[in-house]
């Protein structure tokens, strides 16, 4: 009944909190990737933290003599940001004037990521390892690309924000001790948290197959990305529910459905050169 009480005490709070700061940062697109977002510090703050810490990134791999070693691959991820960053206008407005970065860092990690601001760094091994075609490249971009425009980091900071203030509050106001509030603390993140990561990596596949579908790159190589990731990750894994990416078996199922929009864009793109 106790933490009963915290939760409906923290959800209200939360809800108290959102009213004053939920607003939209992309537009729809024709995958109609819209909605709300809770946002309490400013793009500014946190694109002056991405900048710092890709410097930061870069600088040590440089030193490492882990930085841009391969020359014809770091020409080819460039190659596919230059024909994507235009399509960003999409979606936002001001995307293709950010200052675009992009780097490829030797390493066996099977990552890539584009920071606040449109900072993108790609790991080798994710295309040695998978020998990802320019089309499957162009899909990982677009998704690592959509959580920069979609501005996920700074959605999820104010949610911890929020979500810290809102139980500490709860359990003064019912003047619970600490115990009865790291509970409530370890139930958002093993539940709430998750769910609003999987969204997040929902939207990065939308709108990431249409922007490489409009920079007429095959959106059908979403396609064969994942069945190459469904490989790579034969290991064991948390379900769904309790993961803060959604499974590779279920993303292979929401490309093949959002084909029918997305395909029609690449013909276009294609007719187009």
């Amino acid at each position: 009944m106790r933490i009963l009480r915290i939760v409906t005490a923290t959800t209200f709070l939360l809800s108290a909190l959102a009213l004053g700061g939920c607003q939209t940062t992309t537009s729809g697109g024709a995958v109609g990737a819209e909605r709300k977002q809770l946002m309490l510090i400013s793009s500014q703050e946190l694109d002056q933290m991405a900048a710092q810490g890709y410097n930061k990134l870069t600088a040590d791999a440089s030193a490492k003599g882990a930085l841009n070693t391969d020359s014809a691959m770091l020409q080819r991820v460039r190659a596919i940001a230059t024909r994507i960053k235009p399509q960003t206008r999409v979606f936002r407005p001001d995307a293709p004037g950010w200052k675009w970065e992009v780097n490829v860092i030797n390493s066996n990690e099977l990552n890539a990521f584009c920071m606040p601001g449109g900072k993108i760094m790609f790991y080798s091994g994710l295309i040695r390892q998978l020998n990802l075609s320019d089309e499957e490249i162009a899909v990982v971009m677009g998704h690592e690309i959509a959580h920069a425009l979609r501005e996920h980091s700074r959605e999820q900071v104010s949610q911890a924000i929020a979500a810290q203030t809102t139980i500490g509050i709860g359990a003064a106001l019912l003047g619970l001790g600490q115990g009865s509030a790291d509970i409530a603390g370890v139930a958002y993140k093993s539940l709430i948290a998750t769910r609003f990561s999987r969204t997040d990596e929902n939207e990065a596949d939308r709108i990431g197959l249409e922007l490489a579908a409009r920079a007429a790159y095959d959106p059908r190589a979403g396609v064969s990305l994942w069945q190459k990731m469904i490989k790579a990750n034969s290991g064991g894994r948390p379900p769904e529910f309790l993961s803060s990416h959604p499974t590779e078996s279920s993303r292979v199922q929401q490309i093949e459905a959002l084909l029918p929009t997305v395909m029609p864009l690449y013909t276009a793109a294609r007719r187009g050169g």
